[in-house]
């Protein structure tokens, strides 16, 4: 019976072109960083030869002066970008900033994040302390770089019945106590959740040539259902030398077992025109519990 010759019926791998080695139609080798399949059998004709080879896969183009990714970001964290000549290498930055582009014909870079809005200070009291009389921030205050700054409490209570949460500016590390402030609040809205009434002739308070601000008219009790929810401020004009020191502010005092909540917006003044730098918060005659209490600084 006859025998029938089907010729190869595979391509068959090769490993890289070598021109003393004999190749036949199919045989596929390496050249160059490319791959090249055989069109006709021979020996020593180059892969560069159209007639005895087609290229099967080409590889892409090298960075500027033959480099390629791999030599040009050595470093984990490197980041890979084209400059105005060719490929180049952005090392990592430091922790904490951020890719900034420059636009159309610069270079990224690295940049740190820097917010109109800056946290001067803050502080945790626990709802087990008992020794905590003054919450400072000092040498905080500058009005060359801050137009204003805001306080905020998360929940604040203290140890006794009857306290009131206050606050009073500082120079240095010192407490401004004289009778230099004047404030008005108000009780503005009495909810009881109970029967769903409100009532808005609430209590408030006016006070001249008073040693504090009070921020609430309730007292923050060390009982759980009596005390100020949270409160905030807005501060301004503190080491202007021309003007008093001024404060707008509202706090949430709330008596769960009343029920009452309340609304208590105010504004104060120290009618003093010199400097001051810091802030201190206090229960007035008793000490803090329970509270986060912050200070933010917003720029000009």
């Amino acid at each position: 019976m006859a025998t029938l010759n089907l010729g190869r019926i595979k391509p068959v791998f090769r490993g890289a072109y070598a021109g003393g080695t004999a190749y036949v139609v199919d045989d596929i080798v390496t050249s160059g960083g490319e791959t090249f399949i055989c069109i006709q059998a021979s020996t020593g004709n180059a892969t560069s030869s159209a007639t005895y080879w087609t290229k099967l896969a080409e590889k892409g183009t090298n960075g500027t002066n033959g480099t390629d990714v791999g030599t040009t970001i050595t470093t984990q964290g490197d980041i890979l970008y084209r400059n105005g000549s060719g490929l180049a290498r952005l090392g990592a930055g430091t922790s904490g900033q951020f890719l900034k582009t420059q636009g159309t014909g610069a270079n990224p870079v690295w940049a740190t994040n820097e917010s109109n809005v800056v946290k001067l200070g803050s502080q945790v009291v626990n709802v087990s302390d008992n020794s905590v009389s003054t919450v400072d921030f000092t040498n905080v205050f500058d009005d060359t770089v801050y137009s204003h700054y805001q306080f905020s409490f998360m929940g604040v209570r203290s140890n006794t019945n009857s306290s009131r949460i206050s606050m009073r500016f500082m120079n240095g590390s010192t407490a401004i106590t004289s009778g230099n402030y004047s404030e008005v609040m108000h009780d503005a809205g009495y909810l009881n959740p109970s029967n769903g009434t409100i009532n808005w002739n609430g209590n408030g308070l006016g006070s001249h040539n008073y040693n504090r601000i009070q921020l609430s008219n309730w007292d923050a009790s060390q009982e759980q259902h009596s005390y100020v929810e949270g409160a905030y401020g807005i501060i301004c004009k503190t080491t202007n030398t021309d003007t008093y020191k001024q404060v707008i502010f509202q706090s949430q005092p709330i008596d769960s077992n009343a029920p009452w909540q309340v609304l208590s917006p105010g504004n104060a003044t120290l009618k003093l025109t010199t400097a001051v730098d810091g802030v201190s918060f206090f229960a007035h005659g008793g000490y803090l519990r329970d509270a986060t209490i912050s200070l933010y600084g917003f720029k000009i």
